[in-house]
């Protein structure tokens, strides 16, 4: 099953992002834009998770939250994977996203050891905005984005999410929600 772990921004943050968005979206050279409501903040991503490591990587996810005290973040500014010269991933950067490393390193560990080993390079917090087809220059882009200051909010939990894709293509992938376990305080 793939599977990801993440925060998920509360509703009036991402209204408000997307209400920022909203009249560029169909602007010349824009991306392949993410849906509003799956934007999350990914802190590890399992591409293979046996079904029988699920409930023991819900109970990990679990102990790791629970060792980590509630925060606050804002989206603010832009960025792009693998670079702005060539990007393919359009992202929203998370103000004080540093403080999600430790979370991150926690809940990647607790995925490896119960067999759902975590896929990616090093944490980098984001929120995925949208794909470009082909590297692409997304100077423009980047330079729009960090004209925005999203409002703050607290992290109260992190989702255990299921990511079904599509069967046919043009789709885009259903998230199911499995569990969201509460931080510290």
């Amino acid at each position: 099953m793939r599977m990801f772990v993440a925060v998920l921004p509360p509703d009036r943050v991402v209204e408000d992002l997307d209400d920022f968005l909203e009249v560029r979206r169909d602007a010349a050279g824009a991306p392949r834009w993410s849906a509003s409501h799956q934007w999350h903040v990914t802190l590890a991503f399992l591409p293979d998770v046996p079904e029988r490591a699920v409930e023991p990587l819900v109970d990990g996810t679990a102990a790791a939250a629970a060792r980590t005290e509630r925060m606050s973040l804002s989206l603010t500014g832009g960025g792009c994977f693998p670079d702005v010269a060539a990007a393919r991933v359009l992202v929203a950067e998370i103000g004080g996203g540093e403080s999600l490393a430790p979370l991150a390193r926690a809940v990647r560990s607790a995925a490896s050891v119960v067999g759902a080993a975590p896929d990616g390079g090093p944490f980098r917090p984001h929120l995925t905005l949208g794909r470009f087809g082909r590297p692409t220059d997304a100077t423009r882009w980047v330079r729009l984005l960090d004209t925005y200051r999203g409002p703050s909010w607290t992290v109260e939990d992190v989702a255990v999410i299921a990511s079904h894709l599509p069967r046919e293509r043009g789709h885009r992938p259903r998230h199911e929600v499995l569990a969201r376990v509460p931080l510290s305080g």
